[in-house]
C-alpha cells in the first residue's frame, strides 16, 4: 500500500517540549512491579511513549517542491525535532525516539513496539498506536507483510514472531482478532459477514471486549501472516489527491497470550518413590493473560487538499471525527480533566485502556517533509506532545489457573491408576506366588510332622512295651521273691508306674504344642496375604481423597460471569442541503449560451444541479474554442449573468468563465471595455463564499497583467476590489490577490523604467503597501513568492524608495536578498537594493550589509 515515495504511512515517537531555545527535561522511564499472583494487583505509573517518524519525500513532493526546503529538521542524537515557521525561525520539541526517514523497520519495532510486546509476555495490557496525516506511513509502519523484502516487515508481523518465539506451545496460547472500524461501525476484517460488532464493557473492571468478533487460535508465524493479508484485502480504501491507497478506517488487531508461568518445569513423569510427596504438594498454576492491541489509525486529512467528494467526503467526516474525540480524550487526560469524553466515538471506546487505563502504550506519530503540509505536520506533533502527558496505571492480569490445576490433576491420577493397575496385578502375581510356596511350606512340615509324630510314636510304643516287658519280668521276679519270702513289693511297683505315666504325659504335651505350632504358622500366613493386599490400594485411596478435597475447593472458587450488553445508538450522517434550480428566465441570448456551455461545465460543486454548468471553465482553457464563444456572444452573455443574477453558484461559474477568458490579451480588452472590471468589483463586494471569490480574484489578476489597462483598473475599482477581498483569510483567495498585486507591480515597473509612467506606484497610492509588507513572509510559500515579487518591482522605481521605507517594506527587501528560497528572486532583491541610491544612503544609515 506505498504511495509514489519511499512507502506510505510514516511513524514517530517522543517526549517533549516547546520553544526555540529552552528544553524542558524528559520525563522519566516508567519501572513495572510484579504484582501479587491471584487478585491484588500492585499498580505503577506508566507514560505513554511516543515516538516521531519522518517519511522521505515521494516523486510528487520531489517536483513540486523542489525550490522549498523540508518544514522539519531532526536531531535524533538529542531525540528533537525542529517545525519551521519560516527561514529563520522554528519551533523545537522532544521526544522519546526520532527516527530519520533512514530509520530501518527493525529499529522502528525495537524502540516504539518491542518494550510493549515484552510486557505483555509478562501479563500486562499493550497499546502500539500510529497517529499522522493520510500518506505519511502509518501502514507501512504497522502493517507491512515482508513478502518482498523481509527487512520491510512492519510491527505487527515482527510482534508475532517474537511473542511466538517466547511461549510455550504446550501451555501457553495466542489467538487473534482483526477489526475495522468504518463509519462509526466496527466490522470483522477475518469474517466480513460479522458486521455491526457491539462493544460490551464489565462494570467491575471497566474491560472492554467484543463478543461477536471472531477469535483464531495461532500456531505458527505463516497462519497470522495469512489472516493478515486476508484482512488487509478486506480493509476499505480509496484513491485521493494524497494517497493512491488511502485507509478509510481505523484498524485494530487485537492480540490475546495467556501464559502458565508456575508448573512449567514440573515433569508428571516422575519416579515412583517421589510422587507421594509430589501429589500432596501440587499448588494451581498462575495464569498471565495479556492483551496487544496494535491500531492503524485512518489518516487525517483536509477536504480541499485530498479532493474528497461524495461518499468519500462523508467517510472523510467520520474519520476526522473521531480522531478529533480521541484528541479531546487526550487532552482532558493531559490535564487532569475531572471528565474525559471517552462515549463520544466508538474509538475513544475500544481505545479506553490504553490512555489513562492500565496498558503500557506507545504512539509513534508520522509526518511528511512537505512544507505544503505543515499546518497538518503541526497539528500531528502537537497531538505527540499532548500524548507524552498521559499517565496509565499498569495492572499485571494473572491469576490462580484452577482449570489448569485440575486437568493436571486428571492427567496425574489417570497416570497413578495405571500404575497402581500395574502395581495390583505384580501384587496379586506375588500373593499367589507366596500363598504357593507358603501351601507348599505347609505341607512338607505338615508332612514332616506326622512322620516325625509316627516315629514318636513307635517308639514311645515301643518304649513302653519294652518297659512293660521288663515291669512284668520284674514284676514276676519280685513275686517269685515275695513267695519264696512270703512278701509283697508295692512301693517299688508304684514309683515305677507313676514314672512311667509321667513320661507319657509329656509325649503328650509335645505333640500339642507341635500341633499349636503348626495352627500359629497358617495363622500368620493369612495375616501375611492380608496385610499385602491391604497396603496396596493406600496410595490409590488418599489420591482419590486429595482429588475430591481439590474439586471440592474449585467448586466453591469458580465464579459465574455475566456480560451486559449495552444497545449503541448509531450516529446520524448529514444530509446534503441541496440547491434551488435556476429560475429561468433571462434573455435568449443567455440562455443559448448556458445550454451551449453547461455539458462542459467542470467545477467542482456538491450540488447536482450545478453539474450541467461545472464544464464551463474546462471549455475555456482550450483556446480554440474561446474565440469561438467569444464570437458566440458567450463573453456578454456572461457579463450579464453577473449583472442580472443574485444566485452566487452562477456568479462563481460566470466569474470562472471570465477569468478563463482573461487569460487571452484581446479578451481582455473586450473585457474592460463592456464594463467587466466594474461587474467583477460588484460582484467581490457582494460575494463571501470563497471559491466565487477566488474566481473574481483570479480574472482581475490575469487583468492586472496587461500594459495597456493599468489607469482603468485602478478608476474603475479593480485594484480596491482586489484588496477588499483579503477579507476572506482563504489561502485560495490569498493567493490569486497576491498574484494580481505581482502582476500590477511588474506592469508599474516596465513602465516607470521606459519613462512612459511618473509619481508613485498606483498600489502605494491605493493603500496596498501595509498589506504587501504584511505577507511578505507568509506561511504559504504560493502566497508568499507572488509578494516577494511584488516588493522588488515596487522598488526597482527610486519614486517609490521614500514610501517603501517608511512603511517597513526595506527590511522585508533586505531579508529577501538573504533569506528567499529562490535564487532569481534572491538576485532580484539584491539587485534592486544596491541599485537604488535611497536604499543604499538608507542602510549604510542603519549599518545594514546586503
Amino acid at each position: 500500500m506505498a504511495t509514489g515515495g519511499v512507502y506510505r504511512n510514516g511513524s514517530s515517537k517522543a517526549p517533549n517540549l516547546r520553544t526555540s531555545s529552552s528544553f524542558k527535561s524528559k520525563l522519566p522511564a516508567s519501572n513495572v512491579r510484579r504484582s501479587i499472583p491471584g487478585g491484588a494487583t500492585d499498580s505503577v505509573s506508566g507514560r505513554v511513549r511516543v515516538a516521531v517518524r519522518l517519511r522521505p519525500r515521494n516523486a510528487e513532493e520531489m517536483a513540486a517542491d523542489a525550490d522549498s526546503a523540508d518544514c522539519v529538521e531532526l536531531q535524533p542524537e538529542l531525540k528533537r525535532l525542529k517545525l519551521r515557521k519560516n527561514n529563520w525561525d522554528s519551533d523545537t520539541y522532544e521526544f522519546d525516539e526520532v527516527l530519520t526517514e533512514y530509520s530501518s523497520q527493525k529499529r522502528v519495532y525495537e524502540v516504539v513496539a518491542k518494550p510493549v510486546v515484552e510486557s505483555v509476555l509478562d501479563g500486562y495490557n499493550g497499546t502500539v498506536m500510529a497517529y499522522g496525516q493520510t500518506g505519511t506511513g502509518k501502514t507501512y509502519t504497522l502493517g507491512r507483510l515482508g513478502d518482498e523484502d523481509t527487512s520491510a516487515r512492519g510491527i505487527m508481523v515482527r510482534s508475532m514472531e517474537d511473542i511466538l518465539s517466547n511461549i510455550s506451545s504446550e501451555t501457553d496460547s495466542v489467538s487473534v482478532s482483526y477489526l475495522q472500524l468504518y463509519m462509526e461501525t466496527i466490522l470483522d476484517l477475518l469474517n466480513p459477514a460479522y458486521d455491526n460488532i457491539p462493544i460490551v464493557e464489565d462494570q467491575r473492571n471497566g474491560d472492554v471486549s467484543l463478543p461477536g468478533a471472531s477469535v483464531v487460535e495461532i500456531r505458527d508465524q505463516q497462519k497470522f501472516t495469512d489472516l493478515l493479508r486476508l484482512g488487509e484485502n478486506h480493509r476499505i480504501a480509496a484513491n485521493t489527491k494524497l494517497n493512491t491507497e488511502s485507509s478509510r478506517s481505523h484498524a485494530i488487531l487485537m492480540v490475546h497470550v495467556k501464559r502458565s508461568v508456575l508448573g512449567r518445569e514440573d515433569d508428571f513423569s516422575t519416579e515412583n518413590e517421589n510422587r507421594s510427596h509430589s501429589v500432596g504438594n501440587f499448588k494451581p498454576p498462575i495464569l498471565r493473560k495479556g492483551k496487544l492491541v496494535v491500531v492503524d489509525l485512518a489518516g487525517s486529512e483536509r477536504v480541499h487538499k485530498s479532493g474528497s467528494e461524495g461518499h468519500m467526503l462523508e467517510e472523510a467526516k467520520s474519520i476526522n471525527l473521531s480522531l478529533s474525540a480521541l484528541g479531546k480524550c487526550i487532552n482532558a487526560l493531559a490535564e487532569n480533566s475531572s471528565h474525559v469524553p471517552v462515549r463520544d466515538s466508538k474509538l475513544t471506546r475500544l481505545l479506553k485502556d490504553s490512555f489513562g487505563g492500565t496498558s503500557r502504550t506507545s504512539l509513534v506519530v508520522t509526518v511528511g517533509p512537505s512544507p505544503r503540509h505543515r499546518a497538518e505536520t503541526a497539528s500531528t506533533i502537537l497531538f505527540g506532545q499532548r500524548a507524552m502527558k498521559v499517565e496509565n496505571m499498569l495492572k499485571i492480569k494473572e491469576e490462580f489457573d484452577y482449570k489448569s490445576l485440575s486437568k493436571r490433576l486428571e492427567i496425574e491420577l489417570d497416570k497413578l491408576i495405571a500404575d497402581n493397575e500395574r502395581q495390583q496385578k505384580v501384587y496379586e502375581n506375588e500373593v499367589e506366588r507366596i500363598r504357593l510356596e507358603a501351601q507348599k511350606r505347609i505341607t512338607e512340615a505338615e508332612r514332616n510332622c506326622a512322620e516325625v509324630l509316627e516315629e514318636e510314636k513307635v517308639k514311645c510304643q515301643m518304649d513302653y512295651m519294652e518297659s512293660i516287658k521288663k515291669l512284668e519280668e520284674k514284676w514276676s521276679v519280685n513275686q517269685q521273691k515275695c513267695a519264696a519270702n512270703g512278701e509283697v513289693p508295692l512301693d517299688s511297683v508304684n514309683n515305677e508306674v507313676i514314672e512311667m505315666k509321667t513320661l507319657l504325659q509329656n509325649e503328650i504335651c509335645l505333640r500339642k504344642a507341635a500341633e499349636e505350632e503348626n495352627n500359629k504358622l497358617k495363622l500368620q500366613l493369612l495375616k501375611f496375604l492380608k496385610a499385602e493386599l491391604a497396603d496396596g490400594n493406600i496410595d490409590a485411596m488418599n489420591l482419590v481423597e486429595i482429588l475430591e478435597q481439590e474439586s471440592h475447593q474449585k467448586k466453591k472458587l469458580e465464579e459465574d460471569v455475566r456480560a451486559l450488553r449495552s444497545q449503541l445508538s448509531q450516529l446520524s450522517t448529514e444530509a446534503n442541503q441541496s440547491r434551488r434550480y435556476l429560475e429561468r428566465g433571462g434573455n435568449g441570448n443567455t440562455v443559448a449560451v448556458l445550454d451551449c456551455l453547461s455539458p462542459l461545465n467542470h467545477l467542482h460543486s456538491r450540488d447536482s444541479s450545478n453539474g450541467e454548468r461545472a464544464s464551463i471553465v474546462n471549455l475555456h482553457e482550450q483556446e480554440a474554442n474561446q474565440e469561438k464563444i467569444v464570437e458566440a456572444g458567450g463573453l456578454t452573455s456572461l457579463l450579464m449573468l453577473l449583472r442580472s443574477y443574485e444566485d452566487e453558484t452562477i456568479s462563481r461559474i460566470a466569474a470562472g468563465a471570465i477569468a478563463n477568458l482573461a487569460m487571452n490579451e484581446a479578451n481582455q480588452e473586450l473585457i474592460m471595455a463592456q464594463g467587466g472590471i466594474c461587474l467583477l468589483a460588484m460582484t467581490a463586494s457582494d460575494a463571501e463564499d470563497p471559491q466565487t471569490l477566488r474566481m473574481v480574484a483570479g480574472a482581475l489578476a490575469n487583468l492586472c497583467g496587461n500594459d495597456k489597462l493599468q489607469m482603468r483598473l485602478r478608476s474603475e475599482g479593480g485594484i480596491k476590489a482586489l484588496l477588499g477581498m483579503v477579507r476572506c483569510r482563504h489561502p485560495d483567495v490569498l493567493s490569486q490577490v497576491a498574484r494580481g498585486i505581482a502582476n500590477f507591480a511588474k506592469c508599474d515597473s516596465r513602465a516607470s523604467s521606459q519613462g512612459s509612467k511618473l509619481g508613485r506606484s498606483l498600489l502605494i497610492e491605493d493603500g496596498a503597501l501595509p498589506w504587501i509588507v504584511q505577507n511578505a513572509n507568509n506561511e504559504a510559500s504560493l502566497i508568499r513568492r507572488h509578494v516577494e515579487l511584488a516588493v522588488c518591482h515596487l522598488a526597482q522605481h527610486e519614486v517609490n524608495a521614500r514610501d517603501m521605507i517608511s512603511g517597513g517594506a526595506l527590511w522585508e527587501l533586505v531579508r529577501i536578498s538573504r533569506d528567499c528560497s529562490r535564487e532569481d528572486i534572491k538576485a532580484l532583491a539584491r539587485r534592486t537594493l544596491t541599485s537604488s541610491s535611497t536604499f543604499v544612503a538608507e542602510m549604510r544609515r542603519l549599518r545594514i550589509e546586503v
